[in-house]
């Protein structure tokens, strides 16, 4: 690993960002082709938060958080700060004095593939996590990582600059090429669901609507009565 702070890698347009957050991650992650989801191990600290943002990556050694407190400098409106460790750590890497630090420069949250602490303070000031751990055990300073490099969290490549998308439903991440894409088909697919949505309150079955009869009948699932279902197992 090379020990470097990138300071101006490209970054997704935030205009954009915001428009594919409203969203969703369920809706998004659809969209481009279920992709980009960093799994159900990465959870919001506390329900209700919705945000999206620019991906600042930050790579660290396990139990050390000297590049979350590097990372900070390097932070902008609009950004989420996105940590991994070099191998697996559940220890508190960020906690309410650096999410102090980060809200001040207008980061909207933070995605933590490892633990966060200070869940009560986290909350009352308003800054969301998503995080693999909550722990209280604490960090030293002292070993050199990375800040703005590639990162692998959640099992997903992401890249400085990419778009991130959060909320009750995990995480999702779009690479900076593809947010345009990316928003053309969340809309297009919201526009098809709204579609399907007035068709199920006027009491069309799913079953009918999306053709799963035939999926039924070609994997082999048979209706049968209560009294067959009786002869059939001797009931």
């Amino acid at each position: 690993m090379r020990n470097i702070v990138v300071t101006d890698p490209p970054r997704a347009d935030l205009g954009q960002v915001a428009k594919l957050g409203e969203y969703g991650v369920a809706t998004v992650h659809e969209a481009v082709g279920r992709s980009g989801y960093l799994g159900p191990r990465l959870r919001p600290v506390h329900l209700g938060a919705h945000i999206s943002g620019v991906a600042v990556t930050v790579l660290c050694w396990p139990g050390d958080n000297l590049m979350v407190h590097t990372a900070v400098e390097q932070c902008r409106p609009g950004d989420i700060l996105v940590i991994t460790t070099t191998s697996p750590c559940t220890d508190g890497l960020l906690g309410e004095l650096v999410a102090t630090s980060l809200q001040a420069r207008g980061v909207r949250g933070a995605v933590i593939d490892g633990g966060v602490r200070d869940v009560a303070e986290l909350h009352d000031m308003g800054f969301p996590v998503w995080s693999a751990a909550v722990s209280a055990q604490g960090t030293v300073k002292a070993a050199p990582g990375a800040v703005n490099v590639p990162v692998v969290a959640g099992g997903q490549l992401i890249h400085p600059g990419d778009a991130i998308v959060a909320d009750d439903d995990g995480v999702v991440c779009v690479p900076r090429a593809q947010v345009d894409r990316a928003l053309g088909a969340a809309r297009a697919r919201v526009a098809a669901e709204e579609v399907t949505r007035a068709a199920l309150r006027a009491g069309e079955l799913s079953l009918d609507r999306s053709a799963l009869r035939e999926v039924l009948k070609r994997t082999g699932v048979h209706y049968v009565t209560a009294a067959e279902f009786a002869r059939q197992t001797g009931g």
